[in-house]
């Protein structure tokens, strides 16, 4: 049996690691040990931040809408409830898009929903 030296493959995964670790501080950047602890870190923080992105959106969307509708003269919860009562599906990101971009339209929107 013919033998095989591994040394190309092992070189190939550190100097993997090293490449994902670019950017990073200190030894955490050029040492195969570290870097490796901080990649499997940041994949930790990336996956984590995903979930959190949607729910830190959403709040703003919220937070947005509610200072609109305060401007009409309603709460948001009630706009909310107002609008599941009368079947009317439009989510809160498009809502706060609309108050943002055209409050005109928004106010329509709102009056019909009232």
């Amino acid at each position: 049996m013919t033998r095989v030296k591994r040394g190309v493959a092992a070189s190939k995964r550190r100097k993997n690691v090293l490449a994902l670790t670019k950017g990073f501080m200190w030894r955490r950047k050029s040492h195969f040990a570290a870097a490796k602890e901080a990649m499997i870190k940041a994949g930790k923080y990336a996956h984590r931040d995903r979930r959190a992105k949607k729910r830190t959106f959403r709040a703003l969307w919220i937070t947005r809408l509610n200072n609109a509708l305060r401007l009409i003269g309603m709460k948001y919860s009630t706009f909310i409830a107002l609008e599941k009562t009368k079947n009317i599906e439009i989510d809160r990101k498009v809502l706060s898009q609309l108050a943002m971009e055209n409050p005109e339209t928004f106010k329509l929107l709102a009056e019909k929903v009232k």
